[in-house]
């Protein structure tokens, strides 16, 4: 599907986001496509246009895909996003695009239909370990996100496995006020 590029890709996705409902995401790596700014995008597709030494048509997938987020303005969809402390260390597309993207993060901790959790780093997570980067579309698909590309999971019982781990590490994120301290900490002062 990323042969000619990853514009393609982006828009083959849109038809799944559109008919989800409930949409659940953790990541390790990287914050979620659906609440990236567009500077943030842009350097990591970049990225992962290098990585896989695709054509670059890094611009026209960054359009495609903060066209795709306008799915959690529409009525009658949540989202829950997971994310680890360390994704907002990360740093892509330096200084400036992650004060930005920090941003953008504390003002979607008060979205109603939105909810933005961080694991914090120095946390002891118990049995919570560690997962790969992972979406679950109402309960009939997961997506891992992996290196290479991307692995889709339409099994049941495999579903309910990642469902748990979601919930799991539910359980010990910081949400709300909390959420905004550890972005602010984080967050350089202008």
């Amino acid at each position: 599907m990323e042969r000619t590029g990853l514009k393609r890709a982006q828009e083959a996705r849109l038809p799944l986001y559109e008919q989800t409902r409930q949409f659940r995401a953790y990541s390790c790596w990287a914050l979620p496509g659906l609440i990236q700014t567009r500077g943030y995008t842009r350097a990591v597709l970049r990225a992962i246009q290098q990585r896989r030494g695709l054509p670059d048509d890094v611009e026209a997938a960054v359009a495609a895909r903060m066209a795709r987020q306008r799915v959690l303005l529409r009525g009658g969809r949540t989202a829950a996003f997971l994310v680890e402390e360390s994704v907002l260390r990360n740093g892509f597309g330096g200084p400036q695009v992650m004060s930005a993207q920090l941003a953008r993060l504390a003002q979607i901790t008060s979205w109603p239909s939105v909810s933005l959790g961080i694991i914090p780093a120095t946390l002891d997570r118990g049995p919570a370990g560690p997962a790969e980067d992972f979406w679950i579309f109402d309960s009939e698909q997961v997506t891992v996100e992996l290196i290479s590309g991307h692995l889709t999971i339409t099994q049941p019982r495999e579903i309910a496995m990642y469902a748990q781990t979601f919930a799991r590490l539910t359980e010990i994120a910081a949400y709300g006020a909390r959420a905004r301290d550890l972005i602010a900490a984080l967050t350089p002062e202008q």
